[in-house]
């Protein structure tokens, strides 16, 4: 491997900013080196990074940044002077980061005994604890600023011995429990406490640990894994810190790909990271029967806070590794704070009052039209969060899916002096019907919705929803950028909305507000802030809304404010004010007020199809074992299947990059900046009228 050098941005801090500076890539010795320009290059490096065990990843802030996390914990965060440099870079990085971590388990004497037991080895004083001379961190990695000798293997690694170290980490992690149940059970008052620092400390690290361990177990894996294979050649790549596993077809959207299984999992763990179910794996977008669907029975009430309570030191520990302005994509949270859904199956709930989006199109004028779709927008986001407590729900993984759909009778949608009616004739309707569900109209709308994870980074869900009697529909896509903000963590929603309703041929877009997390040490709460707008072009109406978050000193929690007017003449024709999760209070410009009550407003249950005949990329199937874990209140056993679930998407996103493999999306289309659904209302409506037409 040939060393490279060249020039860099490094981000120095927020006074100073981005400055160049000249790095040289030591493969050697496993080293990034910087000076502060060519000609010091002889000189002492102002700063060196160790690469073995490092992280190097491409940010998503533009295609120029990328980032480089040592297994110190210290980061570079560096910017090429284009996409091809920046590749350039993170290629040749990567590989001198594998080959020094694949060094760690290949130098690593495999351990001999089989009885060692925690246990009996005493206090902390006691011989069989204290650290011996030989055992520092570069004798027991035995990591040099040497060439490693070429031709040399290290000793073997045996399958027993992966048995072995299993058994005493088992052992240890046996020992952490009983010492966190220990500190627990101490009083809450008097001279030592359950709450004291050095405790609360001391289980953190602890926890920190037993982590560490387990990731160099999976540098155990890895060499045992590469010894099985034999030599490997020139350039290939290796996972970091991660178990070769059995991918599914998913990976190239149906073609199958074999590797070897992964060893020492449950099987249940081993079922998520290979779904065998070929049948079912294309990437051919599917058409749901509204027929399967049943009415959702589930009632996962998110208002428990013994978790997160019991786990606080983990919580602490989290927050002392994040920085102010840390983008948390990629930061793994703990799994206890996590909703039992997925984030599509959030959006999904947005859309809980049927009979308020469907009566949208009701208005019998386009500035009634502009006020109700106001009113929908408002009352939708009570009933998106479960409860009052923050909890985050499962990131999507890419190619994850959720449909429903719900049942609305017309008697209960809201009309206007007749004008849930039609402007269309009523045989043009049942043609449209038949054309499009091949049924004659029922006593009931139905409002479908399908969602799809588009993008892993950044991630993209795309999500759309068509009332076909009514001939609207909705189609959107958001992208979250979460940043830790000290106290609180802030969830940016970066994308664009667009409400279609055909029967007037008018177009709404619309944007979303930022979410924040509160009091994250103490009883989390969610709070939304921002300004969104919704805008009509056609009939010239508008909408600006105002989520208040609350000031340091007194106001009100949850207020928000808001105003619809016409734009040719600024006239305001409705002004709204209230809290989003409790009562909205309407003045229009006639002088009426109408108060909506969210708690008291009626939900309509959503429908979804069994888990049985659900895909397996379906969110409720694909996160099936994480959500009856939590249910079960077995933190371990969820936090086990959702790494399966991580690790597998991890492996297959590297060897799509590696095999130059694009991803394609089932259901949604780009265009642009954005997504499309493959099949959106207002396509299927205009060919309906051309067929009408041309046969007329």
């Amino acid at each position: 491997m040939e060393n490279i050098c060249g020039y860099l941005m490094k981000y120095t801090n927020l006074v100073t900013g981005w400055q160049y500076r000249f790095f040289v890539l030591n493969n050697d010795a496993g080293l990034l080196e910087y000076f502060v320009n060519e000609q010091s290059r002889y000189l002492k490096p102002r700063g060196t990074l160790q690469l073995a065990g490092a992280v190097i990843s491409p940010s998503d802030e533009d295609s120029h940044t990328f980032t480089v996390n040592a297994a110190s914990g210290e980061q570079y965060k560096l910017r090429a002077t284009d996409a091809k440099e920046r590749q350039h870079w993170v290629s040749r990085l990567q590989i001198c980061t594998q080959h020094h971590t694949e060094a760690i388990g290949k130098n690593n004497p495999p351990l001999k005994s089989r009885s060692f037991s925690l246990a009996s080895q005493g206090s902390i004083n006691s011989p069989g604890l204290q650290r011996r001379p030989s055992q520092n961190a570069v004798s027991f990695f035995n990591v040099g600023h040497h060439r490693l000798p070429t031709g040399k293997r290290g000793p073997i690694l045996q399958p027993d011995h992966l048995v072995d170290v299993r058994e005493m980490m088992s052992q240890a992690e046996g020992q952490q429990r009983d010492l966190i149940r220990s500190i627990e059970c101490l009083p809450v008052s008097g001279h030592l406490t359950s709450l004291d620092q050095d405790l609360l400390m001391l289980k953190a690290t602890s926890m920190a640990t037993m982590n560490c361990l387990n990731d160099c177990f999976h540098i155990l894996q890895l060499q045992h894994a590469s010894q099985q294979k034999g030599s490997l050649p020139a350039g290939t790549t290796i996972s970091w810190l991660e178990p070769k596993i059995s991918l599914s077809n998913h990976f190239k959207n149906g073609a199958a790909q074999n590797f070897p299984a992964e060893i020492n999992k449950p099987a249940s763990v081993r079922e998520e990271q290979s779904i065998v179910e070929p049948c079912q794996l294309t990437r051919e977008p599917e058409e749901i029967n509204p027929d399967e669907e049943l009415e959702d029975l589930c009632d996962d009430k998110e208002d428990d806070l013994g978790g997160v309570e019991e786990q606080r030191s983990v919580i602490l520990h989290l927050l002392s590794q994040l920085k102010l302005g840390m983008d948390l994509t990629r930061v793994v949270l703990p799994t206890f704070i996590l909703e039992k859904r997925s984030l599509l199956e959030m959006y999904a709930d947005f859309m809980s009052h049927p009979d308020l989006f469907i009566a949208i199109t009701n208005g019998s004028t386009p500035e009634e039209r502009m006020i109700r779709f106001v009113e929908y927008y408002l009352t939708s986001f009570h009933e998106g969060r479960k409860g009052a407590i923050a909890k985050k729900p499962y990131n999507p993984i890419i190619g994850e899916t959720f449909h429903c759909s719900w049942r609305m009778p017309k008697s209960e949608v809201a009309t206007d002096g007749g004008s849930n009616i039609s402007a269309h004739s009523t045989s043009e309707q049942i043609t449209l019907s038949k054309d499009l569900e091949g049924q004659a109209e029922l006593d009931y709308y139905t409002v479908k919705f399908v969602a799809e994870q588009v993008s892993h980074h950044p991630p993209v869900s795309g999500f759309y929803a068509e009332c076909v009697e009514r001939k609207m529909c909705v189609n959107a896509h958001v992208w979250t950028k979460s940043k830790f903000l000290g106290m609180s963590i802030g969830v940016t929603m970066v994308g664009e909305g667009l409400l279609s309703l055909l029967e007037h041929e008018e177009e709404y877009t619309f944007s979303l507000p930022c979410a924040y997390a509160r009091s994250i040490l103490t009883v989390p709460w969610v709070e939304l802030g921002g300004k969104v707008n919704i805008n009509c072009a056609k009939t010239g109406y508008s909408a600006s809304i105002n989520f208040h978050t609350k000031p340091f000193y007194g106001g009100k929690l949850h207020r928000v404010t808001g105003e619809v007017k016409q734009n040719a003449t600024n006239t305001v024709v409705c002004r709204v004010q209230g809290e989003w999760n409790s009562v909205l209070e309407f003045t229009y410009s006639n002088g009426e007020t109408k108060y909506v009550d969210l708690t008291k407003l009626s939900v309509t249950r959503k429908r979804v199809r069994p888990i049985e005949k659900q895909g397996p990329f379906e969110s409720r199937r694909l996160w099936q074992h994480v959500t009856e874990s939590l249910r079960d209140g077995d933190i371990d056993k969820a936090t086990e299947h959702k790494r399966a679930l991580e690790e597998r998407q991890r492996n297959e996103e590297r060897l799509r990059a590696e095999t130059e493999t694009p991803w394609c999306t089932k259901y949604f289309i780009k265009e642009g900046d954005g997504w499309v659904y493959h099949k959106p209302l207002w396509r299927a409506v205009s060919s309906v009228q051309t067929q009408q037409m041309d046969a007329n």
